[in-house]
């Protein structure tokens, strides 16, 4: 089985995604609160650099200060127990936005091992990667999951995903 899944079709910038990495990524999320929570709909690429510009501005000003040593090894120790007991998954469009869809573009085909799905592009924006679960990789059923950003799959979400084409 591959671990990496192609955003391909009528895009500027075809993809490769690696799972593997999203890990690092400050923009996953945790799966099990993911459609728990009543979020805005703010445009989550404007709310991820307004947190960058904001800690950026205020290193400038108050100079940036490293933390006691203390507080940092306690960090790392809930940041690393996290990483390995939780289930994250990440939102599908940052890799949109990067691809960089065509203007007529409409649809996305999901292809995945129990064949393929297509979605609106805005249902397809509007959903999310699970890339973890329990901290481990998935992949009896992986690399990624697909879970519409409604929630209304949570239970039964689209697996053995190989491809998305933008139509």
């Amino acid at each position: 089985m591959e671990f990496i899944v192609a955003l391909n079709g009528k895009v500027n910038y075809p993809l490769t995604l690696d799972p593997g990495v999203w890990i690092f990524d400050d923009r996953k999320e945790d799966l099990h609160t993911l459609f728990d929570l009543d979020k805005s709909k703010e445009n989550e690429q404007e709310k991820y650099l307004k947190e960058v510009s904001a800690h950026w501005d205020r290193e400038l000003q108050e100079g940036a200060v490293p933390p006691s040593e203390q507080k940092k090894q306690s960090s790392k120790t809930t940041l690393k127990e996290t990483l390995l007991t939780s289930s994250f998954a990440i939102s599908l469009s940052y890799f949109i936005y990067n691809a960089q869809p065509h203007p007529d573009a409409e649809k996305v085909r999901i292809e995945s091992g129990d064949g393929s799905v297509e979605i609106t592009l805005e249902e397809a924006q509007n959903g999310y990667f699970a890339f973890s679960n329990n901290g481990k990789p998935l992949k009896e059923d992986g690399p990624v999951h697909f879970y519409f950003g409604d929630g209304r799959n949570k239970e039964n979400p689209i697996k053995l995903i190989s491809a998305v084409t933008i139509l």
